[in-house]
């Protein structure tokens, strides 16, 4: 089973949308596991401040409960990500392009959800 790393926007997109092939993703790209960053978290818990996204946050939040959680130490997600993929390789769920473009420079690949679907993104930058 691979761990594969998630960040905010892409937990956001999980918990609020109906994702067709949830249920078959390891038969479609193999055994993962969603993988939370104690970072992203905290990421999350300060949005709860944002009026305009609370309800989603909320959602999230909830919708993550039973997810294991992981330390990598450090403030900002994407810079935690990062930094982590250089040195350790490995996946990151992201629908943030431009984090798509520093993992994938790092070596690292990418799982985004398109069309409501999860895909495994090319390496390719």
């Amino acid at each position: 089973m691979v761990n594969v790393i998630c960040d905010t926007s892409f937990l956001i997109h999980l918990a609020t949308n109906r994702i067709k092939n949830l249920s078959t993703i390891d038969t479609e790209i193999g055994s993962i596991r969603f993988v939370v960053p104690s970072t992203v978290i905290t990421e999350l818990e300060n949005l709860l401040n944002d009026k305009e996204k609370k309800d989603v946050v909320t959602i999230t939040l909830d919708y993550i409960k039973s997810f294991p959680t992981i330390s990598l130490g450090g403030n900002f997600a994407d810079a935690v990500l990062q930094s982590y993929i250089k040195k350790q390789g490995g996946i990151v769920a992201t629908m943030d392009r431009e984090l798509k473009s520093i993992i994938k420079k790092s070596g690292g690949s990418i799982i985004s959800i398109s069309n409501n679907k999860i895909v495994l993104e090319s390496s390719k930058v």
